[in-house]
């Protein structure tokens, strides 16, 4: 008898063909965003389109402020500017009592071009220069010294200024749940924060207020912020202890996870994201059970971005081209080549592509998330074929311009309308021009009324900032460098 040859095991995803239409279940549609249908979104601002709820925008913050305000007395949100910058968001936060969070002297500028004074700014990051050093010093700004040089600037500026200047150290906490982010200021756990926190006050002009501690992002275990909840306070304990005096105030930075559905994430965003309520009982039940009780409790900062806005964010685009992808099966070519098949037998089948007119360019954190898609319309089409796998492409003259690899689309066709969400968070300040103007932005209020917040670029937003040496002005080569150019 003949042994056949030996197939090493494989696990795979039980992939099933297209018998049953509905296996992926009904075709879900956005045809509408706030009552306001796509179809006219399209028509007034063109595709692709990045549209905004104010009405769950105020939703958020006012749920987040109604779950911290419940259980402790004293609580201020900062909008992150990083988050999505745009003057009309920001300026909806900051309606709803929100001061500001920036990172670099360019977001202290839009903060302060917003409105904002200097003492209702808290001033982030690991570099900033000295001259916005200086002008936040200047107005009051909450700085969060990150590093023993950001000291030694600010202990300049001091002498300069001729006064103290009020400062909150920031450090890093291994809660267990991730990656350290020790990149950014001190270590809470080894001593090193203390040890800076007495240099500061010994050899500076310098008056630590307070403690930061921005533990990562997307923190889907609420847990992570009552580790880091009990190292900031225990820290506070600790330079107390050592003569500095109690601090004023801990800011527990943000991170809290939005209904976005990271790669590979098995549980829905539903059952997966903690709710407000869940972060500020990890927050405010570790601060208030270790707080001195003869003390004054510290004012809490929150710095919450993503959680906020990313599910008021869609964005409209429109189909623009309709492919068939082959995919190769390797374990069905491992089994032909079982049963006396060719060594690279590949055996494949087909599955739905299509092209949009937006790419990863303007949707940077589909390489962290995956947006849902939803068809903006239905056709007699679409219903009769029901669910497919599908590839969504970008636009972008780009291989790795994959915005879902695999996600459940009825059958479109070029000009079909669909709809990406939640992508409030992050992929307007991380946009790009590349290749493709980027598009408008609009606002829905909750009166259904559409506001254009920033219209879609032009070539004069892209090339304004260059400048022509007067020898290349011309198309055409000059004599002396010999030969000439094609106009």
């Amino acid at each position: 008898m003949n042994a056949q040859p030996y197939v090493a095991p494989t696990i795979r995803r039980v992939s099933q063909t297209t018998a049953n239409p509905q296996r992926l279940g009904r075709v879900p549609v956005m045809d509408m965003i706030d009552g306001v249908p796509v179809a006219r979104l399209i028509a007034e601002h063109g595709s692709p389109l990045f549209v905004f709820s104010e009405s769950n925008l105020r939703e958020k913050i006012r749920a987040a402020r109604l779950a911290f305000e419940a259980v402790y007395p004293d609580v201020t949100f900062a909008w992150s500017y990083k988050t999505n910058y745009l003057n009309a968001i920001c300026r909806v936060f900051h309606q709803e009592g929100s001061i500001a969070e920036v990172v670099s002297g360019f977001e202290y500028e839009k903060a302060r071009h917003n409105g904002i004074p200097g003492h209702d700014i808290i001033f982030n990051g690991p570099w900033k220069s000295v001259e916005s050093l200086r002008r936040a010093v200047a107005e009051g700004a909450m700085i969060q010294v990150d590093n023993r040089d950001e000291i030694v600037a600010l202990a300049r500026l001091a002498e300069e200024f001729q006064v103290p200047i009020e400062v909150g150290i920031r450090v890093h906490v291994d809660t267990g749940t991730h990656a350290v982010w020790s990149k950014f200021g001190f270590n809470a756990d080894d001593g090193e924060a203390l040890r800076m926190m007495a240099w500061t006050r010994e050899n500076t002009r310098l008056k630590i207020r307070g403690i930061h501690c921005h533990v990562g992002t997307f923190m889907l275990d609420s847990g992570a912020y009552a580790t880091a909840a009990k190292a900031v306070v225990e820290l506070a304990l600790a330079a107390e202890a050592a003569g500095g005096g109690l601090v004023e105030y801990l800011n527990l930075g943000g991170g809290f996870a939005s209904h976005a559905r990271l790669h590979g994430q098995y549980l829905p965003p539903e059952q997966a994201t903690p709710s407000f309520d869940d972060y500020a009982g990890a927050i405010c039940s570790t601060i208030k059970q270790l707080w001195p009780a003869a003390s004054k409790l510290p004012k809490l900062y929150l710095e919450t971005g993503r959680a906020l806005v990313d599910e008021a964010g869609y964005l409209v685009s429109s189909v623009v081209a309709v492919k068939q992808r082959r995919m190769h099966d390797a374990t069905a070519a491992l089994a032909a080549y079982g049963k006396g098949g060719v060594a690279t037998a590949t055996v494949s089948s087909r599955r739905n592509a299509v092209v949009l007119d937006a790419g990863i360019n303007i949707l940077y954190t589909t390489a962290w998330y995956q947006p849902s898609i939803y068809p903006a319309g239905t056709s007699p089409a679409m219903t009769a074929a029901g669910m497919q796998p599908t590839t969504v492409y970008g636009c972008l003259c780009m291989n790795i311009d994959v915005i879902r690899e695999e996600a459940a689309l009825p059958v479109l066709k070029a000009g079909d309308a669909v709809v990406m969400h939640p992508v409030g968070a992050y992929n307007i300040t991380q946009s790009m021009q590349f290749i493709a103007y980027r598009p408008a932005v609009v606002m829905i209020d909750p009166e259904r009324r559409v506001h254009l917040i920033r219209r879609r670029e032009v070539l004069e937003d892209v090339q304004g900032p260059e400048h022509m040496p007067d020898y290349l002005a011309s198309t055409r080569q000059s004599t002396a460098a010999g030969g000439r150019l094609d106009p």
